[in-house]
C-alpha cells in the first residue's frame, strides 16, 4: 500500500465514522494498520474510534500501538489519559497527561510563533 493509498483509507475511514458508519470505519482502519503496520496515524485513528464506541480495551491496545511508534506525540499521550481516565486509572491518566503538557511545550519551543498570545 502507498504512502497515499494509506491516507485516503484513513480518510474515507474518518468520513465513515462521522457519517456514522462505524463498522466501515474499523473494517478499513484494521485494514490500514494490517497493511502497514507501522502507521503511527492509522493506530492513532483506529484508537479514537474505539474510544468513542466505548470499547476501552481495543482503544487501549491501538493507542498502545501508536504510542510505541510516536511516543513524544501530543495527540496520543492526550488519547493515552483520557483511555485511562476513563478506565479509572487516574494515576496512569495523570501520566499521559503530563506528557501531553510536555509535548505541547516542546511544540511550542520549536515552533514559537504558533504558540498562543497572551
Amino acid at each position: 500500500m502507498t504512502a497515499d493509498e494509506l491516507q485516503t483509507l484513513i480518510e474515507d475511514a474518518t468520513a465513515d465514522y462521522a457519517a456514522g458508519e462505524s463498522s466501515a470505519a474499523l473494517a478499513k482502519l484494521a485494514r490500514a494498520t494490517a497493511s502497514v503496520p507501522d502507521s503511527f496515524e492509522a493506530w492513532h485513528a483506529l484508537a479514537e474510534v474505539h474510544f468513542s464506541l466505548r470499547q476501552l480495551e481495543a482503544a487501549l491496545a491501538a493507542a498502545v500501538r501508536a504510542h510505541a511508534i510516536r511516543p513524544t506525540d501530543l495527540f496520543i499521550n492526550t488519547t493515552l489519559s483520557r483511555i485511562w481516565m476513563e478506565r479509572g486509572d487516574k494515576a496512569r491518566a495523570e501520566h499521559f497527561g503530563a506528557q501531553a503538557k510536555i509535548a505541547g511545550w516542546r511544540d511550542q519551543l520549536k515552533n514559537p510563533n504558533t504558540a498562543p498570545s497572551l
